[in-house]
């Protein structure tokens, strides 16, 4: 049996850990939030990371994400199959090559370093245009689960 003292300081190192991803998880949300208006900044990567903060601290605000008729069948296709629709690759792209050309036209990059960021573009280029399409009815018969939170979920914040 551990001592008083390491039960009394591991439950307040596992309470600042969930609070922090809380935390972590808010504004992951907030920024794909705001990415889902500003063209160039990205939506989705932003929601999976929020979703996984909240996966790991608060079940029910992530059972709230999954079953959230925008975002959710995106998170849940991603969930499942690592599945990314059409639409997002394509706007994937084009934030890809927009940021890339407004940071070539507005850094002007000594010619290494332009070679390196665009490498960097186009392996993360490769890799999400490489990720599986869920097909819509797919979709649509996957969204049909609801994710419920347990009842040590509802306890969370």
């Amino acid at each position: 049996m551990k001592p008083l003292f390491h039960r009394a300081t591991g439950k307040a190192a596992f309470k600042a850990k969930r609070v922090g991803l809380v935390a972590l998880g808010v504004l992951m949300l907030a920024l794909g939030v705001i990415g889902a208006f500003v063209p160039v900044m990205p939506t989705t990567i932003f929601l999976i990371l929020a979703a996984w903060c909240f996966g790991r601290s608060s079940p029910r605000i992530e059972a709230w994400m999954l079953n959230h008729p925008s975002f959710g069948p995106t998170l849940r296709a991603w969930r499942q199959y690592g599945a990314v629709p059409r639409k997002a690759k394509i706007l994937a792209g084009l934030g890809m090559a927009s940021g890339y050309g407004l940071f070539f036209v507005g850094a002007k990059p000594e010619p290494l370093l332009a070679v390196a960021v665009a490498a960097f573009v186009a392996v993360v280029a490769i890799y999400v245009t490489t990720r599986p399409e869920q097909t819509d009815a797919a979709g649509d018969a996957e969204g049909a689960d609801e994710v419920r939170p347990t009842a040590r979920q509802n306890e969370d914040v």
